[in-house]
């Protein structure tokens, strides 16, 4: 690592001891950074690499709510707004009871990333509580959203901060934000994605990041000549982005053999097909239960998540295709090379930064093609910035035409992460290609809008 981005993340480590999973963020953008160094002295001269390591706004707030016992509870929440220079912060907000100041520091900071590829006007945001809507009835649930909005409504807006939902924050407390919000701010505006279609939201939203997550795989196997047709592949999670992600695979040809959640894995080798994802997506959805119950309805395998192991079973299935979609570090070096040693050849990311350091040394290692989060997922985000779109036209868009345009906004993040990558000496390095394309976006607006960008 050039010396000077060396200081920069010695900087890092000294200010925030106790963060790592920022520190794992930052790492892996200024490992990739030595070419733009060279290329682009001016960054230096403007401190541009110290300025965007550092959030431009860090707001922390007490949440009190009133239990269905009529006990007040207390939580804590948070907003990151971390960089501006291209567009209001635009990121998700987390419910969950992990969350804390470096998970949300370092998804802010990859979503400063995320929302530069897509070629939209975002900048980078993230934030969220420790509250745990499971268990929660609907009512404490609504009692909870609304107290969060009230503290975090002057501080967001349609052109200043645009939050959305994320792990905790489904259709349902998207709804009880945004009539908080509506009621405090007395506007009705897109302060928040993710909404219903009967107030505002778009068509293909939830579809979103699982959709883009295979329209960007699709781009990688097109290099090589390959499709999605009669392929295996292994998805971690069970959430939106898991279940949406199977079933386009499906669509495309491609066989879904797991789907996980906590609490363990089910492996179906002949594929989940569209009857039986149907089910799993009312079981999770409306029922909100357990991945266990799909396999004691069908009578399929089901592996129940010993955590005194170390590495999950999940992937030491034979799949040419791994798409993790859980949550951040959840397949480490262990399970990357069970993965490679059953056959896979090609992994992206469907949430944020599930794989390890470890485990992406492991793929490029052996000649695994493997996308970042910061691409691979950003159909979220990018149909985030589409409903944002309609809802300044006031102006709905059909499904098709939403679908195309996430489309085409994956092939273009591809053609940036690839082409980008082949320009600075590492072709087929997709981590490299979009960190740099990520990061030149934003240094390159920030330069040019002085100290203040």
């Amino acid at each position: 690592m050039h010396s000077h981005l060396k200081e920069v993340y010695d900087t890092v480590l000294a200010r925030d001891p106790d963060q790592p999973e920022f520190h794992q963020a930052v790492l892996e953008i200024l490992e990739c950074l030595d070419p733009v160094v060279e290329a682009h002295p001016e960054f230096i001269t403007s401190n541009i690499y110290q300025r965007v390591v550092e959030p431009e706004r860090l707001i922390q707030f007490r949440v009190p709510w009133i239990d269905d016992e009529g006990n007040i509870q207390v939580n804590r929440g948070f907003r990151i707004q971390f960089n501006s220079a291209i567009g209001p912060y635009k990121g998700g907000l987390r419910f969950h009871p992990s969350v804390n100041l470096s998970i949300l520091k370092f998804l802010a900071f990859e979503q400063v990333f995320k929302n530069s590829l897509t070629g939209l006007p975002m900048g980078g945001g993230k934030g969220g509580s420790d509250f745990n809507p499971k268990g929660k009835s609907n009512n404490e649930v609504m009692r909870f959203c609304q107290a969060f909005m009230t503290e975090l409504w002057r501080h967001i807006g349609a052109d200043t901060d645009v939050p959305a939902g994320d792990i905790g924050v489904g259709g349902r407390e998207i709804g009880f934000l945004y009539g908080q919000y509506r009621k405090l701010a007395n506007e009705f505006t897109g302060v928040l994605t993710g909404k219903g279609l009967q107030y505002g939201g778009s068509l293909i939203r939830p579809e979103a990041t699982g959709y883009g997550l295979v329209y960007l795989m699709r781009e990688i196997l097109a290099v090589d000549s390959e499709t999605f047709e009669g392929k295996k592949v292994a998805i971690s999670g069970s959430g939106n982005v898991a279940q949406f992600a199977a079933e386009k695979v499906t669509q495309l040809g491609g066989k879904v053999v797991t789907l996980s959640d906590s609490s363990g894995f089910i492996h179906d080798d002949d594929g989940i097909d569209s009857d039986e994802l149907m089910w799993i997506q009312e079981m999770k959805n409306v029922r909100r239960g357990r991945i266990k119950e799909y396999a004691e309805h069908r009578g399929y395998e089901y592996t129940p998540r010993v955590k005194e192991l170390d590495h999950n079973p999940l992937w030491q299935t034979h799949v040419d295709i791994a798409l993790p979609c859980a949550t951040q570090n959840e397949l480490n070096g262990i399970d990357a090379q069970n993965l490679v040693d059953n056959g896979v050849r090609y992994v992206a990311e469907g949430a944020n930064m599930p794989c390890t350091p470890e485990a992406v040394d492991v793929f490029h290692g052996n000649d695994v093609k493997f996308a970042p989060g910061k691409a691979a997922n950003a159909g979220g985000v990018s149909t985030s910035g589409l409903e944002m779109s309609q809802n300044s036209q006031r102006m709905p868009w059909s499904r098709a035409e939403v679908d195309a345009r996430l489309d085409a906004i994956m092939v273009g993040i591809h053609e940036k992460a690839f082409n980008t990558a082949r320009k600075y000496g590492q072709p087929g390095n997709y981590v490299f290609g979009a960190n740099i394309a990520g990061f030149l976006k934003v240094a390159e607006s920030m330069h040019a809008q002085g100290s203040w960008g």
